[in-house]
């Protein structure tokens, strides 16, 4: 069962380059399920059950995502009226669409089913019988006071939300990190509305963060959090909108997990704000592990008993998880148990009904108690193969690239892992190489046309000792890329896993991301992406929170390229203070088509540091090139996170 919702179209990447279309994100579904919107949604439905014969007028053609949140066919309409021909003929509510110029006689109430719906009642003036009560969905529109775009409500910038994980209890702590970036685009008044939500759906506190410094850094802390609301043990939903912004509807930050032992450790990445039909990217746990995914329902209305459901990529028997999920409600949902069988390097999909955003999951090790949390991956489900990708394929050079960090090979020990992320991804023909941090290939490994049901895994450590090769730095990355010399296809959506061991204590930190081209001169649809501007994307901004006192911060930045570019990055590291103030600037050069493993402590000044306080963060500036990065804290010998890093 899939909700009958638009949540995230991929622009055509015929159509070329769109400014603000980067993300792909659509809005309706937000506007129509956020908490507030679901608060007001009770008398604003009470009010339609009393207001006689209804019949729905659908402008837009969003009647039936409506009908999803707020239960239009149990009001039992009498006349389905629509405004665009192509939308007449169909079949909705048990009626068919009849063109608004049909509307009749027949009914009390006619229910025009957008926002800002007096502009559409304008138009129906000269045909709209007289003494009829309109109903739109402006009542429940959120207050002025959190719009940006105040004449178009349905704006992407008036929606800029995330879902938080959040978690306080059994010695375990959450933390989100992230910076005022919304100022640096203009924002005069920007805030963060926040609204706490129980594993249970229900709101345990609500408050806003004022932004008042650009570039400041936004912390909320779960222990923080239980203090000042009087909480017991909780784990549920952080539900973020960031109001009155302007240039980057996205809410990114970082999610660390820790504990009140030293060894506990962890973070992941933000949890991307919209639900999809499918996730992937889950490796299964080993023998002595425990596989825990974290469902937090993203919506007002209940995830149904057996929707949710898991099975091996590349298999066809799902295991269904029969138990419903409340509205807003998160659960932890022992996967390890629903697919015994399952050991790494398999991999699990996600069936997900678009009733949740890119959840997370966190791995157990029994034995130690050791934790490791990360996310799943959209996998796509619009996609097909492109002819053209192999036909161009002599113009990219490398094309596009999967990057992973091969971290110190004396403190850690590295897995690779591809990942299909692609419903129609019944192959990958590719090839990893092996890169020192001085941008030399050591070794290279053709894998042949990779069949969807098969999951290998790269042991880096053996890999090298097979190839009788080093990294003379001592550390460096890997990079997936397509390889035709077999034949195959492609489809431009090439992900890859890295399963990161602490050879001291064995803790582990899992990452995955997917393939882009990178600093290239030409541009293919969309390639290579920008975080704002047009493509080719020469530019770096990345966020780096730090760890305070309780643990280093550490930083691998790759410099990708698909064809030669420049010779070195010309690299800041900039460190802000928690108010937005920069300290001091230190430069660095990576080589292209190498890396750079850097830390905090080893980077910057003591006295520096101190300077710029416990909230303070490092922003990574580069005009020259778009560099790639991974993120984590560290307790030598003892934990470590790790992560990709999010650009603004």
């Amino acid at each position: 069962m899939t909700l009958n919702i638009q949540t995230f179209r991929n622009a055509d990447h015929r159509a070329g380059w769109r400014p603000g279309n980067n993300s792909g994100g659509l809005t309706l579904f937000k506007a129509l399920g956020h908490p507030i919107t679901a608060d007001l949604a009770r008398d604003w439905r009470a009010g339609l059950a009393d207001a006689g014969r209804i019949a729905i007028y659908d402008p837009l053609g969003d009647a039936e995502t409506v009908d999803v949140f707020h239960d239009l066919a149990g009001l039992s309409p009498v006349a389905y009226l629509v405004q665009q021909i192509e939308h007449v003929g169909r079949e909705a509510f048990g009626l068919t669409a009849r063109p608004v110029t049909e509307i009749g006689d027949d009914f009390d109430t006619l229910l025009v089913t957008a926002f800002d719906g007096e502009g559409f009642v304008q138009h129906l003036k000269h045909i709209l019988p007289t003494g009829k009560r309109i109903a739109t969905l402006d009542p429940l529109r959120l207050p002025a006071t959190m719009l940006s775009q105040p004449r178009a409500y349905v704006d992407a910038l008036n929606f800029a939300t995330n879902f938080g994980f959040l978690r306080d209890g059994d010695g375990l702590h959450t933390r989100i990190v992230t910076a005022n970036y919304w100022s640096g685009y203009g924002a005069k008044d920007p805030a963060l509305w926040c609204r706490l939500i129980g594993g249970d759906g229900v709101t345990l506190a609500e408050w806003e963060v004022p932004l008042t410094r650009p570039f400041e850094t936004i912390t909320i802390d779960s222990a923080d959090i239980r203090q000042r609301f009087g909480l017991d043990d909780f784990a549920g939903t952080l539900f973020m909108h960031a109001v009155r912004i302007r240039g980057h509807e996205i809410v990114k930050y970082a999610l660390d997990v820790y504990g009140d032992a030293a060894e506990q450790l962890s973070c992941t990445h933000d949890a991307n704000a919209w639900p999809a039909d499918l996730y992937a990217g889950v490796p299964a746990p080993d023998e002595n592990e425990d596989l825990i995914l974290w469902v937090q329902n993203s919506h007002p209305i209940e995830i149904p008993a057996g929707v949710i459901g898991f099975n091996l990529v590349g298999g066809q028997d799902v295991t269904s998880f029969d138990e419903s999920v409340p509205p807003f409600g998160t659960v932890a949902v022992n996967v390890g148990a629903l697919l015994p069988d399952a050991r790494f390097p398999d991999q699990i999909e996600l069936q997900a009904g678009r009733y949740f955003v890119r959840p997370r999951y966190e791995v157990i090790q029994r034995a130690s108690g050791r934790r490791r949390i990360a996310h799943a991956n959209v996998e796509r489900v619009d996609l097909k193969p492109d002819p053209e990708i192999r036909e161009n394929a002599p113009l990219f050079g490398k094309g596009y690239i999967m990057p992973l960090p091969v971290l110190p090979v004396e403190e850690f020990q590295t897995f690779c892992l591809p990942t299909p992320m692609a419903d129609t991804q019944m192959e990958l023909p590719i090839r990893v190489d092996l890169i020192d941090a001085n941008g030399t290939c050591v070794a290279e490994k053709f894998l042949g046309r990779v069949a969807r049901r098969d999951s290998i895994a790269i042991d880096v450590d053996g890999w090298m000792k097979e190839a009788a090769a080093e990294l003379p730095s001592g550390t460096g990355h890997v990079e997936f890329l397509y390889d035709f010399r077999d034949g195959g296809e492609a489809d431009g959506w090439l992900h890859a896993l890295a399963r990161i061991e602490q050879r001291a204590s064995g803790h582990r930190a899992e990452t995955i991301f997917g393939a882009h081209m990178f600093n290239m001169p030409l541009i293919f649809r969309d390639e290579p992406q920008s975080y704002s501007g047009r493509p080719p994307g020469l530019s770096t901004r990345l966020f780096l929170r730090l760890g305070g006192e309780t643990a280093d911060a550490m930083c691998h930045l790759l410099y990708p390229a698909s064809l030669p570019w420049a010779p070195e990055s010309c690299t800041d590291l900039n460190l802000f203070s928690g108010a937005g103030e920069m300290v001091t600037t230190q430069r660095i050069a990576i080589p292209c088509g190498g890396s750079r493993h850097w830390r905090v402590s080893e980077t910057f000044d003591a006295a520096d540091l101190k300077a710029a306080g416990p909230d303070a963060y490092v922003q990574i500036r580069d005009t020259t090139c778009r560099l790639f990065g991974f993120h984590g804290l560290l307790r030598p010998g003892i934990a470590f996170s790790l992560d990709h890093m999010f650009g603004y």
